[in-house]
């Protein structure tokens, strides 16, 4: 670990400077009160403040430039308030009101989301404890990036990062995959630790075996700093020191504040009902020692007076305001899903003429090289992408040679990290394009998808869509076994705030990474191993002509793969498959014994859905087989059959029959079990044989 001199911490502070952290802590303060002297309209909607933890918040906020970004957690108002947010603000939030500038009154009080220019940026912050390190150290890394690549916006300013945490957060462990990226590549972040040695009901003692000071020291890189985060001149005095250090050495650091807990833990759980230790708490509090220290420095105890009687006024005149403004309207609950995209037509030339085909693999490949050619903002990492190996199915070939690796780089086996980063990343103007080994190493990184990625546009109302491509090999293939053959499109398509796409062959591969990429939302890519090289038998058409370099694809618009003769629907005969990624190669062996009686949708993406085109498929043909790879049960294609049955009732002939794979806890390794479980042509003829009778 890197050692600095640690200057003095006693230099004082200007009368000036005491003065406005007097205000701002007296402000969070009276806020608390207030909450809690309406703890019955208050606690409507779950809160907690930071009466305890004010000295240390408002030193780190009083110092943020503009330039800065912050990710506060859910008792940092003293920050909030010390960066400039106004209390009206804070208040909008605590009632849920339609004009809370973080969400709209869609997320609890003192989880922000800020993009003003005169203020630092907060992006949306969620309330698992601890989630928030992995994307506020994207930042970080973010910034490291476009600093190495000449791309920042401004040459004038080192912003800087900060991640606040408690203690308790801390033996999270995606916290440590945070700490363990920030120590090994060095990235200009502060985490800021609170340690009230308390959990929720839970003290230090039955929840840690050493504190974060200790703690952090395991990562090699991260310097830090132990501090009585009560006292003021001391706390401003150790964040300007480490501010000035992170600025000029561009390295991360820990400040392990210890401070008193003295509100409850939240509005719900109040101290009253567990603690034994709150006497002893109130010894430590950071207000009478501020006033003590003001009074010491020449501040008259009759202006310290008048500054708190002015603040009640504010506050009280404020609460009344917010407590009758405007409550969400319910015809807003679906704004912010996705933000708008610019693809919307397929354009470009599919297949040129006079080239050859490629391996599906490649034509992914050949769009990451374009993409990267053209923005230096789009950047490629997971685990293996390197120039060493270029990802273990080559995914990622000759990419680290090309672009060297600031922008293809490999990453430690950290899921969560590669998914929940890409947040941060996205926020500082970033692109990034990451990738998932295997889909049965998704379940680290779905916390961080489902709770950080998905939801960011949503609950910071408008203000940080995240722009990421994931890129997920999936399905099974040469007996890979129980641990790289999975399916997992049911979990990931019932994620709300991401898209989901699976493409068949190359050239639907090319021109949906491309759209995904330009897309400003988070994008899934499925890609079925088994199509990647067309090795298996009956998977050749996988290979396709490579599209041209402006081909797109709009996300949630399926393709007609094969017509039916309209001799055969005329008469009845005619049947309609829907599938999607191997499940069309199953379906086209299938199809040859019947011979222009059936017409086969290729899904392509699968949220959005192309609804119309299913409609129309159920509405021409009245008889309908879904083929999937997964398992059938509780599966996005058995929610599928219920919709197109629902919507399409009176139209079909029969029940939509589900071709998948046989339901077991996992994919066996041996080959025939594999074989056996999968869904083949012959399972699928006997389906189609099945429904004609109807």
């Amino acid at each position: 670990m890197k050692k600095t001199a640690q200057k003095d911490t006693n230099q004082a502070l200007d009368q000036k400077e005491l003065k406005i952290g007097f205000e701002h802590m007296c402000m969070a303060k009276t806020l608390a009160e207030k909450y809690e002297e309406n703890k019955e309209i208050t606690s409507k909607y779950v809160h907690a403040t930071s009466r305890g933890h004010e000295a240390i918040q408002i030193a780190v906020g009083m110092q943020l430039k503009p330039c800065d970004w912050v990710s506060p957690y859910y008792r940092d108002d003293s920050i909030l308030l010390s960066i400039g947010i106004k209390p009206y603000e804070l208040m909008l939030q605590v009632f849920a009101k339609k004009d809370d500038p973080f969400s709209g009154g869609r997320t609890y009080y003192s989880h922000p989301s800020l993009d003003r220019e005169d203020m630092p940026k907060i992006i949306h912050q969620s309330s698992a404890t601890g989630m928030q390190a992995i994307p506020t150290t994207g930042i970080a890394m973010g910034i490291q990036y476009n600093e190495k690549e000449g791309i920042q916006k401004s040459n004038n300013e080192k912003p800087l990062v900060v991640c606040s945490l408690g203690d308790a957060s801390c033996t999270e462990g995606e916290v440590s995959e945070a700490f363990q990226m920030a120590a090994l590549k060095q990235f200009p972040i502060l985490f800021l630790v609170q340690d009230n040695e308390w959990d929720i009901s839970a003290n230090a003692e039955e929840t840690r075996a050493q504190d974060i000071s200790k703690y952090a020291q395991g990562f090699n890189g991260i310097e830090v700093r132990t501090i009585d985060g009560s006292n003021f001149e001391e706390s401003h005095q150790t964040v300007k020191e480490v501010f000035s250090l992170i600025r000029e050495e561009r390295r991360p650091f820990l400040i392990h504040a210890k401070v008193p807990l003295l509100g409850h833990h939240t509005s719900g759980v109040r101290m009253e009902w567990y603690r034994d230790d709150l006497e002893e708490a109130k010894k430590k509090d950071p207000y009478p020692k501020l006033k003590k220290l003001l009074e010491k420095k020449g501040v008259a105890l009759s202006e310290i007076i008048n500054t708190e009687a002015k603040i009640k006024l504010e506050v009280d005149e404020q609460y009344e305001r917010a407590l009758t403004a405007e409550d969400p309207s319910p015809d807003s609950i679906q704004d912010f899903i996705f933000a708008p995209t610019d693809i919307t037509k397929e354009l470009g030339e599919r297949s040129p003429k006079g080239k050859k085909k490629t391996i599906m693999v490649d034509s992914a490949l050949f769009a990451v090289r374009e993409i990267m050619q053209k923005h230096p903002e789009a950047l490629l990492y997971g685990q293996d992408v390197g120039g060493r190996l270029g990802g273990v199915f080559r995914e990622a070939a000759t990419l680290a040679q090309t672009f060297g690796g600031n922008r293809v780089f490999n990453t430690p086996i950290q899921e969560a990290f590669i998914i929940g980063s890409t947040v941060g990343m996205s926020a500082v103007g970033l692109r990034p394009i990451v990738e998932v080994q295997f889909a049965d190493y998704i379940w680290p990184g779905l916390n961080q998808l489902f709770t950080e990625v998905s939801r960011s546009y949503y609950l910071s109302n408008g203000k940080w869509p995240v722009s990421c491509v994931i890129r997920v090999p999936i399905g099974a293939y040469g007996s890979g076994g129980p641990y790289h053959s999975s399916s997992v499109e049911s979990v990931l398509a019932n994620i709300r705030g991401i898209k989901l796409v699976y493409p068949s062959n190359g050239a639907d591969f090319k021109g949906l990474m491309k759209a995904a990429y330009y897309d400003p939302n988070p994008v899934v890519i499925l890609e079925h191993k088994g199509l990647y090289w067309s090795k298996i038998k009956g998977t050749e058409e996988a290979m396709s002509v490579e599209p041209s370099e402006d081909y797109v694809i709009p996300i949630g618009k399926a393709r007609i793969v094969e017509n039916a003769d309209d001799v055969h629907v005329e008469n009845g005969e005619s049947i309609g498959i829907i599938s999607y990624g191997r499940g069309i190669y199953w379906s086209l062996e299938a199809m040859k014994g019947y011979k222009g009686k059936i017409e086969l949708l290729d899904l392509r993406s699968l949220n959005p859905l192309d609804h119309d085109a299913m409609n129309q498929l159920c509405q021409k043909h009245g008889h309908i087989i879904i083929v999937t790879e997964e398992s059938i049960e509780c599966s996005f294609s058995l929610g599928l059959a219920g919709r197109l049955q629902r919507d399409n009732f009176k139209y079909l002939d029969a029940p939509i029959q589900i071709v998948g794979s046989i339901d077991t806890p996992a994919i066996p390794l041996n080959s025939d079990l594999e074989l056996t479980l999968l869904p083949n042509a012959k399972k699928v003829s006997e389906a189609i044989d099945q429904i004609i009778k109807f």
